[in-house]
């Protein structure tokens, strides 16, 4: 009889909840006990549920795949970490993950034998954990025990640096994007010109001049044009601005980029503030902080 297991998903795509869903249901002895739609969700579910094994979207916005464990790592490193199986539509990330041979991947469009791997691959593992005595934490070689007990032990205890190497290689990757530097990944096409907005389950590619702001809020980064609003693929704002033109985007508030060409109004507000009106459909009314007043005084002559 198989092992039963604990399970999370974590996913900002509806539909690939359901598809991980339904595959794992199929599978068997595997119990999903709830579902994040981004970053910040895992890190509660998962201290509060303490399953055997996540799956875990690598790309989402405001608090990526890789970051959530290094958030997790950062509250409580004492705390055991569970399983963790990536899925990603990228295969970069996927090979980086294999490389380090910290954690299983998964690839989208999800393909039901290779679940049916990872799920015995991570039966495996726990059994391995449960036969060394250490519950999954990294545990000290004990005199006297079993070579074999040992090996597990050695591995287990690797773990966290193992992680650890894999979250040092994927910031590095970022910077290197950051630089434009070859490698770069994905959300390096916002050097082309364009920036990608998830919207509707597709993936558009938009131009920035038609970009009339971008904020985060609840985890999620959402973009807004005149025709469109969707979600930007990248885990925080900074990452967004540095595929902007600076001399188009302004960072007017810690929660807020504008396009400076889509400023429809500059409204005054209470005790000498501003907020901006785009020239969006709803006419977004955007708080100016009072760090970039003095900036916004000068771009207008106010």
């Amino acid at each position: 009889m198989a092992m039963p297991l604990t399970a999370l998903i974590i996913d900002d795509e509806p539909l690939a909840r359901q598809e991980l869903q339904y595959l794992l249901d199929s599978a068997g002895d595997i119990s999903v006990l709830a579902h994040g739609h981004n970053g910040i969700e895992a890190v509660e579910l998962i201290r509060t549920h303490k399953p055997d094994v996540i799956f875990l979207d690598v790309r989402m916005p405001g608090l990526d795949g890789f970051a959530v464990l290094k958030k997790l790592m950062a509250l409580d490193r004492k705390t055991r970490l569970p399983q963790v199986v990536f899925a990603t539509a990228f295969d970069q990330y996927a090979v980086k993950a294999f490389e380090v041979n910290a954690v299983d991947y998964l690839l989208k469009p999800f393909d039901g034998k290779r679940v049916q791997q990872t799920i015995e691959k991570v039966r495996e593992r726990l059994a391995e954990s449960v036969a060394a005595g250490s519950g999954g934490s990294p545990a000290k070689e004990l005199p006297g025990a079993r070579p074999e007990d040992q090996r597990v032990q050695s591995r287990m205890a690797g773990a966290e640096a193992k992680l650890d190497a894999l979250l040092k290689m994927v910031e590095e990757q970022a910077a290197m994007a950051a630089t434009g530097s070859v490698g770069a990944s994905p959300s390096g096409l916002g050097r082309s010109g364009k920036v990608v907005v998830r919207a509707q389950s597709r993936l558009l590619l938009v131009d920035q001049k038609d970009l009339c702001f971008a904020t985060i809020g609840d985890g999620r980064i959402s973009v807004v044009t005149k025709a469109i609003e969707g979600d930007s693929n990248c885990r925080t704002l900074e990452e967004l601005t540095d595929q902007l033109d600076p001399d188009q985007f302004w960072r007017v508030h810690r929660s807020f980029v504008v396009n400076i060409q889509h400023i429809r109004e500059v409204v005054p507000w209470f005790k000498s503030s501003y907020q901006l009106r785009m020239d969006d459909r709803k006419q977004t009314e955007i708080p100016v902080s009072r760090s970039q007043t003095k900036r916004l005084r000068e771009l207008f002559n106010l």
